[in-house]
């Protein structure tokens, strides 16, 4: 069984827990017998870890295959000869060259470099959607060129990439939601973003979600078949590397910390709300913030509104190894996540032996016993949790060993091998049509009109 798999990051180069379950999945999958992975991303960076399966970046595909020179330039380019519709440019005097031609309404302005290839930065920024749409360029290519039985596409970024690769091949998609654009946001979503999702997800032959309660949010509010989504458990890395010791414990010092992207989703406000309520009664208690993200500035001023900044510590973006050790040293970890389709960190939180506390608004909270679980919003029931793990000796020891014990059995070996029932369920039953030629199947714009055109 032969799996072209899409992402968008790759550890070490992650925001959060995407790469991560990426490839945790990745890995265990390419252990399995008779499966064979071509994971491909937007970059690669060098340093990804990928000694079971192919690892391929959309920066190192030619796009452009047949040199041509173009008038009054020095300069060849490389022309993609087998499909007119990609118009590549290196400059943006060549681009205004080209454009003064007539082109057929579908036709791709692409900018490449010297060798034919589309540059991707592989990060979030403001060229974002032209990535995804060059990355979904690069898809048809890939597919074209290799010989596999089904997709897999990882979270919307990917999704542009995964149907593209399905037009061309004809090959059955498995889409993967992490998340969508409703948890991300609280409900305030983006229309382009939900637009994708849901495109996405209405021409995968199966949509995969990584909880229950991301299934009902995928039935219920991008109205998916319930029979064609079905719920695929994340699970965690066993720790094989020694932890960095970049931060010390000092002695007696009780440390509860939150690690994950500090946004909304995540709900970094009501653990300081909590935290001032420790406080008042504790001060021996040191709160760590450790990540990043837009809601930092509010979070370190609402910190010192409440005249609790001196005991928290903001630690920005930790590496692999540096979350681990946090985790290690820390007397609770709290994840009061507003939406949480699944939750990583406090599987790892566990592994450490480290009593954890997470929202009933979390997937994890599915399938984990030994976590005190608590509503979002309410900080009192999070600051009595605190207290008492950090008070009563014997509940922590409790929640500190048979977490660790819970968390052993969930491995993803066993999510590998549910997932390659999925992947032996859309071959199976996949009934398409032949696939068309590719010049009808590259992704469609809004047509860049030529003067001839205008006229």
């Amino acid at each position: 069984m032969k799996i072209l798999m899409f992402g968008w990051e790759f550890p070490p180069h992650i925001s959060g827990g995407l790469g991560t379950a990426s490839y945790g999945l990745t890995k265990s999958l390419s252990e399995l017998d008779d499966v064979d992975i071509i994971f491909v991303v937007p970059k690669v960076w060098g340093d990804e870890q990928h000694n079971d399966f192919q690892f391929v970046g959309a920066n190192q595909i030619t796009v452009a295959q047949q040199h041509i020179k173009l008038s009054g330039e020095n300069k060849y380019i490389e022309y993609l000869g087998v499909n007119s519709r990609i118009v590549p440019y290196i400059s943006p005097g060549q681009f205004w060259q080209l454009k003064n031609k007539s082109y057929g309404s579908r036709s791709r302005f692409v900018k490449i470099d010297d060798e034919g290839r589309i540059d991707f930065s592989g990060n979030y920024g403001d060229s974002l959607y032209r990535e995804i749409r060059d990355y979904a360029l690069v898809a048809g290519l890939i597919a074209q060129e290799k010989d596999f039985d089904v997709i897999h596409a990882h979270d919307w970024l990917a999704f542009p990439a995964g149907m593209e690769a399905q037009k061309v091949s004809g090959k059955p998609l498995v889409v993967h939601i992490h998340a969508t654009d409703i948890d991300r946001t609280g409900g305030n979503f983006n229309p382009a973003v939900y637009s994708i999702e849901r495109e996405g997800m209405e021409m995968a032959d199966k949509v995969v979600s990584v909880s229950n309660m991301t299934r009902n949010t995928i039935i219920e509010k991008y109205k998916i078949d319930p029979q064609k989504v079905e719920t695929v458990y994340n699970a965690v890395e066993p720790v094989s590397k020694k932890s960095s010791k970049k931060y010390t414990k000092i002695k007696g010092e009780k440390l509860v910390t939150f690690l994950g992207r500090i946004t909304l989703q995540k709900g970094p406000e009501y653990f300081v709300e909590a935290a001032h309520l420790i406080l008042k009664h504790d001060s021996g208690v040191r709160f760590i913030m450790a990540g990043d993200g837009d809601m930092m500035q509010n979070v370190v001023e609402h910190a010192a509104r409440l005249g609790i900044a001196n005991r928290f510590h903001f630690t920005g973006f930790l590496k692999a190894e540096e979350a681990r050790y946090l985790l290690s040293i820390s007397d609770v970890f709290v994840m009061p996540s507003v939406s949480e389709p699944f939750g990583i960190t406090p599987l790892e939180a566990m592994q450490s032996g480290t009593p954890v506390i997470i929202s009933k608004q979390s997937g994890v909270a599915e399938i984990v016993n030994y976590a005190i679980k608590i509503d979002f919003w309410d900080t009192f029931a999070m600051a009595d949790a605190i207290h008492a793990l950090l008070n009563y000796a014997a509940l922590r020891k409790i929640y500190s060993k048979q977490g660790k014990i819970e968390v052993a059995r969930i491995e993803w070996k066993n999510t590998a091998k549910q997932m390659k029932s999925i992947y032996k369920e859309v071959i199976t039953s996949a009934k398409r049509k032949p696939a068309a030629k590719l010049p009808n199947q590259l992704p469609s714009q809004e047509p860049l009109k030529s003067k001839k055109q205008k006229k």
